[in-house]
């Protein structure tokens, strides 16, 4: 349903799982693993996985700045190196998506309340259709800086992610398991 002309194929974008973004993250080690399940599903089914990077103010290279345990990029997955909280903006992204034929996405990772949320919006305002992982986005405990609880960042992140719309593109919540992943 993408407004992306001949761009039927989906594709699992996977923002900022690295040892720093993620060391305090709410239930880190569950969404770890239920996106180290989409990950292989996305394998098996030879969808296309996207890896994002946050450049966190030039650690590049540091332990902190690598990918967690457990999500490793495979042979021939783009790892794509941000600076800004959308991943579009200033990077390859699009690109890399067009390579694939992707018009849809299934977006999973950190920092809910900063790089998730900035990068949904900033790919279906782009005219991908996306789907948010009900269970597979997190982020730390920000309340110090006024934020709600994590919890409730991640609830509402998920409430109002359902209801988004926009003409010939759709947004959708699911849960990791009933992610539908095809290769169209």
């Amino acid at each position: 349903m993408t407004t992306l002309e001949d761009r039927a194929a989906t594709a699992l974008v996977v923002i900022d799982m690295q040892r720093d973004v993620v060391a305090r993250a709410v239930d880190r080690d569950g969404v770890i693993a239920r996106i180290a399940a989409l990950v292989a599903r996305a394998r098996a089914a030879a969808v296309p996985v996207v890896w994002i990077q946050d450049t966190l103010d030039g650690a590049q290279g540091s332990d902190g700045w690598r990918l967690v345990e457990g999500l490793e990029p495979g042979a021939g997955e783009p790892v794509v190196a941000k600076e800004h909280g959308d991943a579009f903006e200033g990077t390859e992204l699009e690109r890399v998506l067009a390579g694939f034929g992707a018009g849809r996405l299934v977006v999973c990772g950190a920092q809910t309340d900063a790089c998730v949320r900035s990068t949904i919006h900033g790919a279906f305002a782009r005219g991908y259709d996306v789907t948010l992982v009900e269970d597979g986005h997190t982020t730390a405990d920000l309340t110090a800086y006024g934020a709600p609880p994590p919890e409730q960042v991640i609830a509402h992140t998920n409430l109002y992610w359902r209801y988004q719309s926009g003409p010939g593109k759709r947004a959708e919540v699911v849960p990791a398991a009933g992610v539908a992943l095809d290769a169209s």
